[in-house]
């Protein structure tokens, strides 16, 4: 069984992917209690079946103490984590996120990977993360990973909804290979499975994008994250007054002073069209005043578990914490079913090279 480590795991997207496509998750790393609490609710801890969970910032780790631990006996097939991506964010202004010490994590992540020398690493961030005002961190990484004998497949940007998910969302993807992996072996990027129109009268082999609408199903009686955001009677009124299925701000006829004289923040409060794919689930996904996360039909913000589905998580997968907190572990997770995609489609490579006993030296 191919085996892993999960950096900066969050709730668990990687963890449950990985597990999903046959993997053996050994170790997760992350410091957010309600994320942690989450984690070991779901996965359950080494002495039972689940991951060995370090409850704490990574860069109070060794990357030596768990090598020798976990990977003295066999090898570390594939590291796996999205380091915290808030200071290479979108909504970081002129030269904000530049000097962020988060950004300094991204290289924390390699000093796992140049301890455990893994087959592989496969890291996610944001698209922002490619800026030029960020480059120095990535092409301190690019050359570390290089130095270390990896090969780094190019950065590319992955839309889920072009691999069948319901949800508008553009992260990157970085990829490692080790040099004695036979790199003829592993095409990479995965091609997509599902396009735009456009896109399919170029390929007609593509699938149109899923629409989220499934998302919207009844909940069972007893979630826990079947719940929403309390709202005045002000912003009910409103929501009200909002066209079904993707109806926005300007047409419920909502105006505030800093909507004045812009164009800018036109999906905030508005509504979710459920015939299209969603937008993407961000840390404020289950607040309505931080973009279009208003219910299709009804008249509040969207709940944890309509969100959580949204990021392909099953229902039975429970988020700790309270509506914030679980808002925050949905948003920051990789969702389920792209990262199963992907782990599926390096898989065959990884176990072709643990096949040649092929030591990552």
């Amino acid at each position: 069984m191919l085996t892993c480590i999960d950096l900066f795991a969050g709730a668990g997207g990687f963890t449950l992917a990985a597990m999903q496509s046959g993997y053996l998750v050994k170790v997760a790393i992350e410091s957010d209690p309600h994320a942690v609490a989450t984690y070991k609710r779901a996965f359950g801890q080494v002495e039972a079946s689940g991951p060995d969970v370090f409850a704490q910032d990574i860069r109070n780790v060794s990357p030596d103490t768990i090598k020798t631990k976990y990977f003295s006996k066999e090898p570390c097939d594939i590291i796996l984590g999205g380091p915290p991506c808030q200071g290479f964010s979108a909504h970081r202004i002129n030269g904000a996120g530049i000097a962020d010490e988060r950004n300094e994590l991204v290289l924390r992540y390699f000093d796992f990977v140049r301890a455990m020398r893994p087959t592989a690493f496969l890291m996610e961030n944001v698209p922002g993360m490619l800026w030029p005002r960020h480059a120095s961190y990535l092409n301190r990484f690019m050359a570390e990973a290089s130095a270390a004998g990896y090969h780094v497949h190019a950065p590319v940007v992955i839309d889920a909804r072009d691999f069948g998910l319901p949800q508008r969302r553009k992260r990157v993807f970085v990829l490692g290979t080790h040099k004695s992996l036979m790199q003829r072996s592993l095409i990479w990027p995965p091609q997509p499975s599902h396009g735009s129109p456009t896109a399919r009268g170029r390929n007609p082999n593509l699938l149109p994008w899923n629409d989220c609408s499934s998302a919207f199903r009844p909940a069972e009686a007893n979630d826990p994250n079947n719940i929403h955001m309390n709202h005045s009677d002000e912003l009910k009124r409103i929501f009200a007054a909002t066209p079904l299925n993707g109806g926005s701000r300007r047409q419920s006829g909502r105006m505030l002073a800093c909507h004045d004289g812009h164009d800018g923040h036109s999906d905030v409060y508005g509504r979710i069209d459920p015939r299209a794919p969603a937008p993407t689930m961000t840390t404020a996904c289950i607040n309505p005043s931080k973009g279009r996360f208003v219910h299709p039909t009804l008249n509040h913000g969207i709940t944890a578990r309509q969100a959580a589905r949204i990021q392909t998580f099953p229902d039975d997968f429970v988020f700790e914490g309270g509506l914030m907190a679980a808002g925050t572990q949905i948003g920051n997770a990789v969702p389920v079913e792209l990262a199963k995609v992907l782990l599926m489609h390096i898989a065959p490579s990884l176990e072709a090279h643990r096949n040649l006993g092929t030591e990552c030296g």
